[in-house]
Order: structure tokens, then C-alpha cells, then sequence
């Protein structure tokens, strides 16, 4: 079997809070000369079945997503995102607490949005509502709403600390990572810890947490995201290493959302191939 060659395996489109439709996303990964694309919406498999649909000759599609989790091991929790690779998308429990969270995550964009009308800052649920066309709620479509009334001029402005990464910020109700690292191997799927170093983000999780996850089931680390800097992404490396865990590299596309391109990061043929054989969940969906 011939393993192919560019592989991005991290991804959003309209289903959460990227700005490409999964149609249109999967025709631009074609475009950008990957082999392999993972769809990665933020707790939802909503744009599977129409990625399937338009899928580009030549391109094989990895149907995944990224759950919202937390770590409670320290006060307060620290928010992380998991991967989840090739599960079973009717696994009743993981559907269960996915469609807990994306309630949650709604719920957190509305009071979010309370407190910015409070301070007389113009901005609408309903429009943002409409924004996000069905898709998973998330910051980043309040974001846009600020950018439309002129009060930032890009997303990386509306997440600064005046804005949404501090001043307007408030926690959701996320999945205990255990918890879905679990939900993810019953479900037949592959976990993978996103941007597990990135501390331009925020708080990170000790070394400790990693390797009683590994313990847990967890698969992967991924390891070259734009996020991470040199130093953070050969820790990752040598931490995977030492765990037997695969690595993984991506771009976490989210298209004008955010300026990395699609294939700014990818995973080698050989971890690739590895995550695939470990799914039990779905299989790979290839083009001819």
C-alpha cells in the first residue's frame, strides 16, 4: 500500500468556527496538494456526510473532531482539546456528551454576549447566531461580530485581553479529558492531545498528566502546530518518544479565521499509518 505524502490532520470548517463550508473546505485541501485531511470541528461530526459528498479526486478525508476538555487536576481547571480520529459517530455516550457540550458552548456565547451589551457594545445573538449557520458556537463567531461593528480589526485583536481572552471570557462546561479519552476508545476512535505545549495560549499541563493520559488510552501528541514554538515542539517530540506515542502535525485551519494556511504542518506517512490502524471506529474515506 502506497502511504501518501501530505498530511494535515487538523482542520474547522462552518460545522464550528471555520469560515469554509466542509465542501469547500475539502475542495481548497485538494487545491493546497494534500493527500490526507482530517475534518476537526469542534465537538461535532455535522459536516462529515457533506465532506464525503464533494470530496476532490485524489484526496482521502479522516473524519474526526476536537472535544473541548479539562484537566481537574489544578485549581482552577486548565481547558485542553483533544483530538478524536475515526470514530463511530452513533457511539450513543460520546453523542451523548457532545451535543452536552455544544449546548454549553451556546450557553457560554449568550451570557458572553450579555455582558458586552451591558457595557453598551453593539453586538446581536440572533446575527451571530446566523453566523455561525448552524455550526457549533464558538468565540470566534463573536469574535466576527465585534470585527462587523468596527470595535477590532482582526480575531487575534478580538481574543486579546481587552476582548474575549480576558475581559469578556467565561469558562464552558467541558468534558473531564479522562472522561474522553475514554468516550473516544469505546467509540473505536484515536485520541490525539492538540497543541499540547502552547503556552502562548494559556496555562499548560504538566508532563505528569500526559503520561497518565497515555496510561489512559491516549494515542498521540500533536507536535508542529503554529502555536507551538521550536523549544515546544521538540519537547513534545522527545515526550511522545518516551511514551510510545505517535506525533502528529497540522495547521488547525480555520480559514480567515486565522492566517496559517492549509499544510503549514503535517504528520509523516509513518504516524499516519499507524493512527489509521489503531481506528476501529470508521475507516478512511479515499477519493479515486
Amino acid at each position: 500500500m502506497s502511504v501518501p505524502a501530505r498530511i494535515d490532520l487538523h482542520t474547522h470548517s462552518t460545522a464550528s468556527d471555520g469560515t469554509l463550508g466542509p465542501a469547500e473546505l475539502v475542495a481548497a485541501a485538494a487545491e493546497a496538494g494534500l493527500d490526507v485531511v482530517a475534518l476537526t470541528d469542534h465537538d461535532t461530526t455535522a459536516g462529515w456526510a457533506t465532506a464525503v459528498a464533494a470530496l476532490p479526486p485524489g484526496l482521502t478525508l479522516i473524519r474526526g473532531a476536537e472535544l473541548s476538555c479539562r484537566w481537574f487536576g489544578a485549581e482552577p481547571a486548565v481547558p485542553l482539546h483533544l483530538l478524536a480520529y475515526l470514530f463511530d459517530p452513533e457511539a450513543p455516550e460520546l453523542v451523548a456528551e457532545l451535543a452536552r457540550v455544544r449546548r454549553a458552548r451556546e450557553v457560554r456565547g449568550e451570557r458572553i454576549v450579555r455582558l458586552l451589551r451591558a457595557d453598551g457594545i453593539p453586538v446581536s445573538w440572533s446575527a451571530i447566531l446566523a453566523g455561525a449557520a448552524g455550526g457549533t458556537v464558538g468565540r470566534p463567531h463573536i469574535a466576527q461580530a465585534l470585527i462587523r461593528a468596527g470595535l477590532v480589526a482582526t480575531t487575534t485583536e478580538a481574543f486579546g485581553p481587552d476582548w474575549l481572552g480576558e475581559r469578556y471570557r467565561l469558562p464552558k462546561d467541558d468534558i473531564d479529558v479522562f472522561r474522553a479519552v475514554e468516550l473516544v476508545r469505546s467509540a473505536g476512535g484515536v485520541p490525539v492531545f492538540a497543541h499540547p505545549r502552547a503556552s502562548r495560549r494559556g496555562r499548560i499541563v504538566p508532563d505528569e498528566l500526559i503520561v497518565d493520559l497515555a496510561a489512559a488510552g491516549l494515542a498521540g501528541l500533536e507536535a508542529d502546530h503554529e502555536d507551538h514554538s521550536p523549544a515546544e515542539r521538540e519537547h513534545v517530540r522527545r515526550l511522545a518518544a518516551e511514551l510510545g506515542l505517535l506525533v502528529t502535525g497540522s495547521s488547525d485551519f480555520h480559514g480567515t479565521h486565522k492566517a496559517v494556511r492549509l499544510g503549514a504542518h503535517t504528520t509523516s506517512p509513518e504516524a499516519y499509518e499507524r493512527l489509521v490502524g489503531l481506528a476501529r471506529g470508521v475507516t478512511p474515506v479515499a477519493s479515486g
